[in-house]
Formats: C-alpha cells, structure tokens, sequence
C-alpha cells in the first residue's frame, strides 16, 4: 500500500487517444516478439492480448484525455511490460530467463518514473494512481506464477492490495489519506524485487525470502490500517 497524498503540479495538453493506441499496439508487437523468439501459445497470446486491450479501457477512462506526460509514459511502458509477464506467466512455458529479465525491467523502470515526474514538474494524483495500479497488477501476477512452486499463500502478496480497495468500500474511513512513513515504499519496493527473485532462486530459499517479504508487507498494510482506525 503506498498510497499518498499527491499535489497535481501540471496537468498538461489532452492528448486524445495516442496513448492507449501506443499501449496496445506495443503490447502486440511484443508479444509478436516473443511469440518469433521462445514461442507462446495460444493461452499466452490470449492473456498477453487481453491485458493489452484492458489496459487501453482502463486508461482512456482514467485519464479521460490528459495528456500522459514524461513519467506517465515510462509507467505505460512498465504496463506494456506487464502484459507481456501476463503472457508468459500464463503460457507456463520454460522461458524463465525472459520472464525474469522483462519483470526485472519492468521494476526498474518502477524507480525511474517518480523521479521523471518530479524532475519534470509533471507529478499528478492520476499519475500516482496509474503508477500505483499497474504495481499491483504486476505484483499480482508474479505471485500467482509462484503458486505452483511455492503454494497458494504467496497469493497473498498480489492480493492485499485489492483486499484493501475492497475494504474501503465497505468502511469509508479507509479511504482517509495515509499517514507519513518511511517503511511504506520501501516495504512495497522490496516486493516486486523478491517475487522476481524467487523464480529464479532454490524452493527453501524463494520461499524463505517470499516470507519474509510478506511478513514485512501484511507489517506495513497492518500498521496502515492501525493508523487510518485512529483517526476515524
């Protein structure tokens, strides 16, 4: 959960509908890439394909014609990235190496679009929530591609997310801006890093390491709520 109050600094020219078009045709092409190169079945163009389309929706009803901006294009990148994780993690195939490499891309581009934003003067509460929304999706399907090494608990790590959004659905007083906390990033970073990580990694030692991820995950998500509780 890194959920933050965010000051909109420079909202930009609308831009129509290039960036979901950019989106979805770069998803293609590379699953396209992919497809030429390791292979990919027609369960991974599928998932890989839907996910583009979903992502091109989401974002034309998100941003509703704003223009994308400098960091909003790096994180449309890491989304493009995260279809292609989409398409692989469901092809179940033996293209570990790729897997780990486009999801490792995929994180490091997670450091770079806060610091474009901010070194553009382009940060925007929609742009954090972009950011903030495609972390969790890719969270999500890294975790759900350990279950069969690791179990279903690891499940969790992608889940918290949405199992909060779902909660402050119920409960209002969630949806409160959180409170400052230099664990919070940190904690939500180490995530992606260890999910990554464990494909490649020993059974013991990814599952080790995925523990104490999430131990420190539920930590950050339990202390968040503590707080949000206290000030209801």
């Amino acid at each position: 959960m890194t959920r933050e109050p965010v000051t909109d600094r420079r909202s930009g020219r609308a831009d129509g509908p290039t960036a979901e078009v950019v989106g979805v045709v770069s998803s293609v092409l590379l699953l396209a890439v992919v497809a030429g190169t390791v292979g990919l079945s027609l369960l991974g163009w599928a998932a890989g394909s839907g996910c583009a389309v979903l992502l091109g929706v989401l974002l034309l009803r998100g941003r509703q014609g704003a223009a994308l901006g400098p960091a909003g294009q790096v994180t449309l990148t890491r989304a493009v990235l995260g279809c292609v994780v989409t398409a692989l993690v469901t092809d179940r195939t033996d293209a570990t190496v790729l897997l780990v490499v486009v999801a490792s891309l995929a994180l490091v581009l997670d450091a770079a679009d806060g610091w474009v934003a901010r070194r553009t003067a382009t940060t925007s509460r929609w742009g954090a929530r972009f950011d903030m929304e495609v972390d969790a999706f890719l969270l999500l399907v890294l975790s759900a591609h350990l279950v069969s090494s690791l179990g279903w608990w690891v499940l969790a790590i992608g889940a918290l997310r949405y199992v909060f959004v779902a909660a402050a659905r119920l409960l209002p007083w969630l949806n409160a801006p959180l409170p400052p906390s230099v664990w919070r990033r940190p904690i939500a970073a180490l995530q992606g890093i260890v999910l990554v990580a464990a494909i490649a990694l020993p059974g013991p030692v990814a599952g080790a390491a995925v523990a104490v991820a999430l131990a420190l995950l539920c930590w950050s998500f339990g202390r968040d709520v503590y707080s949000l509780a206290r000030q209801a």
